[in-house]
C-alpha cells in the first residue's frame, strides 16, 4: 500500500524532530544509566528531597531503576536517620551561657530579633541556635513534603521488596556540611537565606519542571547561582561532596551489584558535577 506524500512529510518532519532536537528537551526524568568502561552498570537518580502530592506519580523511570537494581545508596543511610537529625540539632544548639548573639554582627542580630519578634518568636527561642540551624528551621519544608521526597518514596519500595539501602556518607560527615562551618560562614549562610528570598525564588524557572523534565543543568545552575552571595558554601555543599562519592559511587559499579544510586538532583549537573566526574573516569551516561 503507498502511503500519500502527506504522511510521507509527517514522517519525515517527526523523525527530524527525534534526531535534531537537543537531548534535554527529550527527556523525561533526572535518571541516567551509567555503564563502565569494563561493562558493568548502575543507575543514577536525581532526588527532590520534599515534593507535593502534586508531584506524583514520579516519572516512570524511578520505578524502572528500582525494578532493575539489587541495592539503592542514597545520601545518607536511612536507618541512621533520626539519630543523625537528633545530632544535627543538638551540635545547632549554643551550650547553657552561650547565645548566638556572641557569634554574629550585631546588625545581624538586631535583623533577627525584628524578624522573629513578627513571628512572634521570643528572643530566648532564637538566640539558643547557631545561625545554620536558623537557616535549616526557616527552610524547611512541611514535614508531610519531606516524607513524599524521592528518597522516602525508594524506601518504603525498598522495604518491601528487601532491597538493601546504604548510604555515601556517614552520619558525621552528612552533618559536616553545617556543623563544621565557621561562625563567619554560618551567619553568612543564614544571610544568604534572607537576601535570596528578598529576590525571589529562582529567577522565574521552575524547579520542579526542571527536575520531571532532566534539566539537571538547570537545576545545578540554579542551585549554585543562589549561592553567588556565598560562593564556598556551593563548593562545600555540591564539589566536595560530588568528588568524595565518586570512588563509593565507582566501588559499587565494580561490586557485582546493581545499585540504583540517589542524590539531590542539584549535584547531577555542571562541571563538577557526578554526570561529568563520571564522564571522565570513563563512564558512559545515558538519560533515560
Amino acid at each position: 500500500m503507498k502511503m500519500s506524500s502527506q504522511k510521507v512529510i509527517a514522517i519525515a518532519i517527526v523523525i527530524i524532530v527525534l534526531y535534531c532536537c537537543p537531548r534535554s528537551i527529550l527527556a523525561a526524568s533526572c535518571v541516567w544509566k551509567v555503564t563502565s568502561s569494563d561493562g558493568h552498570s548502575l543507575y543514577l537518580g536525581g532526588s527532590f528531597h520534599a515534593l507535593r502530592p502534586s508531584d506524583y506519580p514520579l516519572p516512570s523511570q524511578y520505578n524502572r531503576a528500582f525494578d532493575a537494581c539489587s541495592r539503592l545508596a542514597f545520601e545518607d543511610d536511612p536507618k541512621a536517620g533520626e539519630a543523625s537529625f537528633r545530632a544535627l540539632v543538638k551540635a545547632g544548639e549554643y551550650p547553657k551561657g552561650d547565645s548566638l548573639k556572641n557569634h554574629v554582627d550585631p546588625r545581624t542580630y538586631a535583623y533577627l530579633r525584628r524578624f522573629f519578634g513578627l513571628h512572634d518568636v521570643s528572643e530566648d527561642k532564637f538566640s539558643r541556635f547557631r545561625p545554620w540551624l536558623i537557616d535549616i528551621i526557616l527552610s524547611a519544608p512541611h514535614p508531610e513534603y519531606y516524607q513524599l521526597g524521592v528518597e522516602r518514596f525508594l524506601e518504603r519500595r525498598a522495604k518491601a521488596a528487601g532491597k538493601p539501602i546504604t548510604g555515601l556518607e556517614s552520619a558525621r560527615e552528612h552533618n559536616d556540611v553545617f556543623t563544621g562551618l565557621t561562625d563567619r560562614q554560618a551567619e553568612a549562610l543564614l544571610l544568604t537565606l534572607f537576601i535570596n528570598a528578598g529576590r525571589g525564588e529562582n529567577n522565574g524557572v521552575n524547579m520542579f519542571q526542571a527536575w520531571r523534565h532532566g534539566d539537571a543543568e538547570v537545576l545545578a545552575s540554579q542551585t549554585r547561582d543562589s549561592f553567588r552571595d556565598f560562593p564556598t558554601m556551593a563548593v562545600r555543599m555540591l564539589d566536595a561532596r560530588n568528588h568524595n562519592w565518586i570512588p563509593k559511587i565507582e566501588n559499587y559499579l565494580r561490586s557485582g551489584q546493581v545499585y540504583f544510586v540517589v542524590v539531590g538532583a542539584a549535584h547531577m549537573g555542571g562541571s563538577s558535577g557526578l554526570l561529568a566526574l563520571l564522564r571522565q573516569g570513563g563512564c558512559k551516561i545515558e538519560q533515560l
